[in-house]
């Protein structure tokens, strides 16, 4: 039986107070299973980002319980809440969001650190994620020498880097041409299979959707089968 990485249990999110009140998820519940790439979409004011902040422990809801790999987020302190975020989830964003003054394999072995992994294991990791995604030629370089793909498959390496049950994307290929954003898209889906993670992935890219395990709307406040 699979392992559940992600769930959203009855979440409602509600921004406001009194008649003013917005409810931007309503009685949402939602599963991403190890092994399972899942591709949220919905319209401009849906309620995308809310979602991915809840689920990435980055926002608490209003009511509903989140869990991410077996552990309940509710009664969790800000600074086990931080310890959650840097060791269960992976973020990967728009914006590769890259440290300027890091080369390529600095970035995933800064990662490492603040999460305490032993130097000589944080080095085999991250030599072995650099090679899977093909950035082996590019360890030594600076942000500022990669392509806009180069960038974004470092930002996939980084998000790997830890382990994380589950890799958080929000519009990874919103930056990118139609043929480097395939490339992201399938990258996150060969790693989702071969890491036995998870992955939900924000978009507004159909182009990109037949990567995807199953597809969901997010509307009225509730995520639907696409």
């Amino acid at each position: 039986m699979k392992r559940t990485m992600l769930a959203l249990r009855h979440v409602t999110r509600t921004f406001g107070d009194g008649e003013s009140s917005i409810t931007i998820l309503d009685d949402l519940s939602f599963e991403v299973s190890e092994g399972e790439f899942v591709a949220v979409l919905g319209p401009s004011g849906s309620g995308k980002s809310t979602f991915l902040s809840i689920a990435g422990a980055l926002l608490t809801p209003t009511e509903g319980e989140v869990v991410i790999d077996g552990q309940p987020l509710s009664g969790l302190n800000s600074q086990k809440l931080a310890g959650l975020r840097l060791n269960k989830i992976g973020f990967m964003f728009q914006s590769a969001n890259l440290i300027p003054y890091l080369k390529v394999e600095e970035q995933l072995l800064f990662v490492a650190k603040l999460s305490g992994m032993d130097r000589r294991e944080a080095q085999r990791r991250a030599g072995e994620l650099l090679e899977r995604l093909g950035l082996e030629k590019r360890r030594n370089y600076y942000p500022e020498r990669l392509s806009g793909g180069e960038k974004q498959r470092t930002a996939i390496a980084r998000a790997w880097m830890n382990r994380p049950a589950i890799l958080l994307a929000d519009e990874p290929t919103a930056s990118l041409d139609s043929n480097r954003g395939q490339m992201i898209v399938r990258m996150i889906a060969e790693e989702v299979k071969a890491e036995k993670k998870a992955a939900v992935m924000v978009t507004h890219d159909e182009r990109m959707l037949h990567y995807c395990d199953r597809v969901l709307h997010l509307e009225d406040g509730k995520l639907r089968e696409a």
